[in-house]
């Protein structure tokens, strides 16, 4: 069974960091993108970053380059993203997914399309 369990969510102050993890178990992330997406109350769920563990090719969505990173750990069947100077329209909650079909651009851009496999979520807010 694929599973993908997010961690690292929290409350933040405006400007402050949090990283977000995101383990694989039940299967390899190797072959796999993997892609951040976020969902804020009222709103559709969207692409933040996502990354490709066969060829290292990331994306990041316009709102969130040079502040967020994404990075993958094969040996720990992990991917991480690193959010820095964090704006209070970051609050929202975070999910991590695979899929073996896609690549970074489709899978960040059509959040809609079919993954192999969803977290369920961590949630962060960024409030003074």
């Amino acid at each position: 069974q694929l599973q993908l369990v997010e961690s690292g969510g929290g409350l933040v102050q405006p400007g402050g960091s949090l990283r977000l993890s995101c383990a694989a178990s039940g299967f390899s992330l190797d072959g796999y993108a993997v892609g951040w997406f976020r969902q804020a109350p009222g709103k559709e769920r969207e692409g933040v970053s996502c990354i490709s563990s066969s060829d290292g090719s990331t994306y990041y969505a316009d709102s969130v380059k040079g502040r967020f990173t994404i990075s993958g750990d094969n040996a720990k069947n992990t991917v991480y993203l690193q959010m820095n100077s964090l704006k209070p329209e970051d609050t929202a909650v975070y999910y991590c997914a695979a899929s073996y079909t896609f690549g970074v651009q489709h899978m960040c851009n059509i959040p809609t399309s079919r993954m192999d496999s969803w977290g369920v979520g961590t949630l962060v807010t960024v409030s003074s």
